[in-house]
């Protein structure tokens, strides 16, 4: 069955072709104008980029531009994803996902399970990393060749098989926002992160009638011991997290704009549940770096023992609160991002680095899926564990902060 929508569609367009052209006026000019019409592509499935792609310099030697693009099935042809190429300004391809390979990296609106296939009005959600050698050029733009086997055909507007070229963006090409780091101290596993699709990375919100992406670029730090660990007693108590109540501190110098300190410790061990959507931080200082940049704490202890206060101006270094375990959290941790706007969910994540740190090194990410619930032990590849600047940590890192 050919579905309504193309039938309208080719309809106008026969109506455009066949329509009479009006009579020339005596005086028109006979003479072909300079202007050249683009051809146009019928484009069954429309894309865009939730923001502008930034680069962001890894301790994987790798520089991230990592974005996300939203699809939109406008038809009633159910649309089967067969590959996505992103291609740069010269049309070279930086990033290939063919077939299932996709899938990871994806999400559809309304879907029950994970696949590639956009059924019709349904939307998905692609997360891209495209990734360059540090100290290559970056490239100036990005667009995106997405092709598509649509079931049922419509030709010839609709044909079982098309590539689109679709999302054309700029790269800014800004450096990454320089912060000091948020703790201090060796051991402090990078648990959720940038740049796979991890739970912070997948975390785009629907917020104020648009989609938001703040936790792009977001950690989550847990502390290892000596043994690997960052458990050492029953999960449900929180003296079993040698690390809880650790210092946070202020990654620059400007106010507090917001916070939040009334709200309890949760059990560690279960995820909570019941929370409203402004409890999901827990209790968390927003701070404003200036330059349209704030900084997030978040899950900090209760009762605001440090004393801090709205308007307050802080300093770079400077201890402001304590690791607890309070908001959307099952065990204690900091979760530190910054944003373009104060709202810690109505926004979209910076990219940022940290001015000096070490790098002790990297635990795999089957080993965290295997030994997570058990909070370890966690083995250690330290091949390369050196002392860095202006980097940002990427997943699964272990790191010391200056003291």
């Amino acid at each position: 069955m050919i579905a309504v929508s193309v039938l309208a569609l080719s309809a106008l367009l026969l109506a455009g072709c066949t329509a009479a052209a009006p009579e020339p006026s005596a005086d028109a000019s006979t003479e072909a104008p300079d202007t050249q019409v683009p051809e146009d592509d019928f484009t069954p499935v429309l894309a865009r980029t939730l923001s502008t792609p930034r680069p962001l310099p890894a301790t994987d030697g790798l520089v991230h531009i990592a974005y996300e693009l939203f699809l939109s099935n406008v038809t009633t042809q159910t649309a089967t994803i067969e590959s996505i190429d992103v291609i740069d300004g010269d049309g070279q391809s930086l990033l290939r996902l063919d077939g299932d390979a996709a899938v990871p990296w994806m999400r559809v609106m309304g879907a029950t399970a994970p696949g590639r296939v956009i059924g019709p009005g349904q939307g998905a959600l692609v997360w891209l990393d495209v990734t360059v050698d540090a100290g290559t050029e970056l490239p100036e733009s990005l667009t995106h060749d997405i092709a598509f086997s649509f079931e049922p055909g419509a030709p010839p507007i609709i044909t079982d098989q098309m590539t689109e070229r679709v999302a054309s963006v700029e790269v800014d090409q800004a450096e990454p926002v320089v912060i000091g780091p948020p703790l201090k101290g060796a051991g402090w596993l990078n648990g959720n992160s940038c740049c796979a699709v991890t739970p912070h990375r997948g975390a785009v919100n629907a917020i104020n009638g648009a989609f938001h992406a703040p936790e792009r670029y977001a950690i989550d730090y847990v502390r290892l011991d000596e043994n690997g660990s960052f458990l050492s007693g029953p999960v449900d108590e929180l003296e079993s997290y040698p690390y809880f109540g650790a210092d946070i501190i202020a990654v620059g110098d400007g106010p507090i704009v917001s916070m939040r300190f009334d709200l309890p410790e949760q059990t560690p061990g279960a995820n909570p549940t019941g929370l409203t959507l402004d409890e999901y931080g827990g209790n968390h200082i927003v701070q404003d770096l200036g330059d349209g940049v704030y900084a997030f704490y978040a899950h900090l202890q209760p009762g605001n023992p440090l004393a801090v206060e709205v308007g307050q101006q802080l300093k770079k270094g400077e201890t402001i609160a304590l690791l607890g375990n309070t908001g959307n959290t099952d065990s204690p941790h900091l979760h530190f991002h910054l944003m373009d706007s104060p709202s810690p969910l109505g926004s979209n994540g910076i990219p940022f680095v940290y001015d000096s740190f070490d790098l002790e090194g990297q635990i795999t990410a089957q080993e965290l899926d295997e030994r997570i619930a058990a909070g370890g032990p966690f083995t250690l590849d330290e091949a390369d564990a050196a002392a860095e600047k202006d980097l940002y940590p990427i997943w699964l890192t272990v790191t010391s902060y200056p003291e």
